[in-house]
């Protein structure tokens, strides 16, 4: 039990982490489209979210989740998440740009729910029944059988 906490703290640790490294690659993207490109809100924010989207996926599937699940069915799901998350951000970020809000502000606020919000469902819809599935999870998994062997026949 108690290494089922950690390995779920840990679990959410790494998406935090690489949600940051996606939060940067759609901070750049969409300052590039906005301040470069003089842009209104909305195509930079959907351009600069699908990049992160493709990032954040990638490496969450491999390193936080572990998941060898089926990628088109997971993407296909994670696609859905973003068919209801990508019109409701574009529409209240396009609506407190318009009322006056800064679009940084709006940008990072809107980041901060899709952190939560997709967090939630990757781990409970997602990769529900897949966790620590692929190749990388199963030679941790084995490591740490042979370990926990060697310490019962050390007692």
């Amino acid at each position: 039990m108690q290494h089922e906490k950690k390995e779920e703290s840990l679990r959410v640790v790494k998406y935090v982490l690489f949600s940051i490294s996606a939060g940067v690659i759609q901070s750049l993207a969409f300052a590039l489209l906005h301040e470069i490109l003089h842009w209104p809100y909305w195509p930079c924010y959907l351009i600069a979210l699908v990049l992160s989207v493709l990032w954040n996926f990638t490496l969450n599937r491999k390193f936080t989740f572990q998941s060898a699940a089926n990628i088109p069915r997971a993407m296909l799901l994670v696609a859905g998440y973003y068919c209801v998350f990508t019109p409701l951000s574009t529409i209240w970020g396009n609506a407190l740009t318009n009322a006056g809000w800064n679009e940084y502000l709006v940008l990072f606020g809107t980041m901060l729910i899709n952190l939560t919000s997709e967090f939630l469902f990757w781990r409970l819809v997602v990769y529900r029944d897949s966790i620590n599935t692929n190749e990388r999870a199963k030679k941790r998994l084995s490591r740490l059988q042979a370990e926990a062997g060697q310490q019962e026949e050390t007692k």
